[in-house]
């Protein structure tokens, strides 16, 4: 087994340029995903799946602006739009992404009251996806990270993923942020490299 990993971050319908919350050019990441699929053995997929009485929802909130923060059982919180509901088209995969050689799926933000946007954790640390032990399982030590949006799943899986002790490289090509503040997207990877990321431009599998 190749010991290192391909990690696509959230590549689902809504977050597509038209969805709820399409991130700009998202649509551009899922020819790049494709060709990266071809040089690895193992390839995860995160999934936003998140009840319709989510926590996160701005509509769950009567009163409250989208983008605005809450505190949300203790925890800072952003209300998003209604975005990648269980069981619905926007929480799916992008039609033109190549989910045959997908491994293995981890699900996200499943728990309505507390958000996730790292692929190995809620925001608040308190329960794990059981990602960072099943890749320990398959022997897999380093990750190329790649997907959307950069400035949240993708940023927040990464530090993730250089906590519990990956070779961590973020594949910029194929990433593509939302930048609610200027600057948000440069913030993003500059602190995935403080914690000891790698960029990457190219591939070595």
């Amino acid at each position: 087994m190749n010991p290192h990993a391909l990690l696509l971050i959230d590549l689902q319908n809504d977050f597509l340029p038209g969805g709820p919350l399409g991130v700009p050019g998202g649509d551009e990441v899922i020819p790049l995903a494709n060709a990266l699929i071809d040089n690895f053995e193992t390839i995860v997929a995160t999934q936003d799946w998140h009840p319709a009485n989510h926590g996160s929802f701005a509509a769950n909130h009567p009163g409250r602006e989208l983008y605005e923060t809450i505190d949300l059982h203790g925890l800072s919180q952003t209300l998003w739009p209604i975005h990648c509901v269980q069981q619905t088209g926007g929480a799916y995969f992008a039609p033109g992404l190549d989910t045959r050689r997908i491994t293995r799926v981890f699900p996200k933000g499943t728990d309505a009251e507390i958000d996730s946007y790292s692929g190995f954790f809620d925001n608040g640390h308190r329960q794990s996806t059981g990602l960072a032990d099943w890749l320990r399982k398959q022997g897999i030590t380093e990750l190329t990270i790649c997907g959307l949006a950069t400035d949240y799943c993708v940023k927040f899986t990464a530090l993730d993923a250089l906590a519990e002790g990956f070779t961590t490289n973020l594949y910029l090509p194929a990433c593509r942020g939302v930048n609610l503040q200027p600057g948000d997207v440069d913030r993003a990877v500059q602190e995935i490299v403080d914690a000891g990321g790698n960029l990457i431009d190219s591939i070595r599998s």
